[in-house]
């Protein structure tokens, strides 16, 4: 387990964030309709940009164990989106996998490629297994998560903060050691509304 060490993929380098990164990423921060499933309000300028990466992304830099990435074009060397691992376990050996995409290249396969280089280094690192949630009208989003081998384990309601706002969330998971009879059950047994959806 490392703290974000550099991929690279076909088309992009995921790195760490630094402050010549701040116009790109308000580009994708400042976007309601990116944000519309993201669990934070826009930022309305550039010091707010600034202030999410000192006060949310910087500080990740600095544990032991971390991934939070800028996800960087080659050809362009633009900073086009963002993938993370929160909520890291080290004694599961587990944590939750999330990205934003900037709206320009949406339906572009970055999300499933970048997501992919992740759980392979992940796996190399000696993580036991990887969730994911995403709301459930975000139905993109679970498409991703199914092209990346995770699969689908139940949903929940969840009063989502800060935009207080109930959301119907989908769990998905991979077992990166072999063990397909384990089950992420800690949003299961926090939120009383939980079920296993039919057909997804």
């Amino acid at each position: 387990m490392q703290n974000s060490p550099r991929i690279e993929t076909e088309r992009f380098i995921l790195r760490k964030f630094n402050d010549n990164d701040i116009n790109d990423l308000h580009e994708i921060l400042k976007d309601e309709v990116v944000n519309t499933y993201l669990p934070w309000f826009v930022s309305k300028t550039a010091d707010d940009t600034k202030r999410f990466l000192e006060d949310r992304v910087y500080p990740e830099y600095q544990k032991e164990v971390s991934y939070f990435y800028a996800i960087e074009a080659k050809d362009s060397h633009k900073v086009v989106g963002y993938a993370d691992v929160t909520d890291i376990d080290l004694e599961e050996k587990c944590g939750d996998l999330g990205y934003g995409i900037h709206r320009d290249y949406w339906k572009k396969g970055i999300a499933s490629e970048v997501s992919l280089a992740m759980l392979k280094q992940l796996k190399e690192d000696g993580f036991a297994y990887i969730h994911a949630t995403c709301d459930q009208r975000n139905i993109g989003s679970g498409k991703v998560m199914q092209k990346c081998g995770m699969k689908y384990m139940y949903s929940y309601e969840e009063q989502w903060q800060p935009k207080d706002i109930l959301v119907v969330f989908r769990m998905y998971q991979i077992n990166l050691d072999g063990n397909e009879k384990r089950v992420f059950k800690k949003y299961w047994d926090m939120y009383p509304n939980h079920y296993i959806e039919e057909n997804i």
